[in-house]
C-alpha cells in the first residue's frame, strides 16, 4: 500500500495571502497534488491541512481515498506537518510520497515514477531528479520514525542529507516545475 501526503498546511508567509486556494488553470492551486496522487493510482492521500484549514478545506476536493488531517502545531514548521501526515497514513502502508501544495507541475506521471521504483527496489527514499534540482520524494515505512521526530520548517531533504547511501534518484529530465512562492510566480504559470 503506497500513501501520498500533500502538505497543505503552510501560513504562506512570503506569498502574503492563503495561496493553497488561489486559482492555477482553472483549480485551486493545492489540487494539483491531490489530482496527480489520485490519477498515479495510490492506495490513499492524506492532505494536512493547517492555517486557513476550513477555507482551504472548502476549497478543494478529495477523491474516495482522501482524507483530511489537521496540524495544530503548522505554526512550528514544515517538519510537524510531514509528521502529523506520516500518523495520519493507514498501518498497511509501506511507503509515503510527499507532495507540496504548492508544486502545481508535478504529475501524476511523477508520483507513478517514484511508486514504480519503489516497488522495484524498495529503496528506503526515492526522490526524482530534475536537471534544475530535486522534485518530490517517496519514503518508506523504515524512515517514518525519523522523519516524525525531525523539527522546524525542514522535510525529508534533511533525511536524504543524512542517508545519502539510501537514496536513489530518478532522473525526471527537464528543469523542475514551478514553485509557488510568491504571487509573481503565479504568472509564470
Amino acid at each position: 500500500m503506497i500513501t501520498a501526503i500533500v502538505l497543505a498546511a503552510g501560513a504562506a508567509t512570503r506569498f502574503g495571502r492563503t495561496k493553497q486556494i488561489e486559482r492555477v488553470g482553472g483549480k485551486p492551486l493545492a489540487q494539483h497534488a491531490i489530482d496527480a496522487a489520485a490519477a498515479a493510482g495510490v492506495d490513499e492521500i492524506v492532505v494536512v491541512l493547517g492555517h486557513d484549514a476550513e477555507r482551504v478545506r472548502a476549497a478543494l476536493r478529495l477523491p474516495a481515498a482522501a482524507r483530511w488531517v489537521l496540524n495544530p502545531a503548522y505554526e512550528s514548521g514544515m517538519a510537524s506537518s510531514l509528521a502529523a501526515g506520516l500518523r495520519a497514513a493507514d498501518p498497511a502502508s509501506d511507503a509515503a510520497v510527499v507532495l507540496m501544495a504548492d508544486q502545481p507541475g508535478i504529475t501524476a506521471w511523477h508520483v507513478r515514477d517514484l511508486v514504480d521504483a519503489f516497488h522495484a527496489r524498495r529503496s528506503p527514499i526515492v526522490r526524482l531528479r530534475f536537471r534544475t534540482g530535486p522534485g518530490p520524494a517517496l519514503l518508506s515505512r523504515d524512515l517514518w520514525g525519523e522523519a516524525s521526530a525531525l523539527e522546524g520548517d525542514v522535510g525529508a531533504r534533511v533525511l536524504m542529507e543524512r542517508h545519502p547511501e539510501r537514496v536513489e534518484e530518478i532522473d525526471a529530465g527537464g528543469d523542475a516545475p514551478t514553485d509557488v512562492d510568491v504571487p509573481a510566480d503565479l504568472d509564470r504559470l
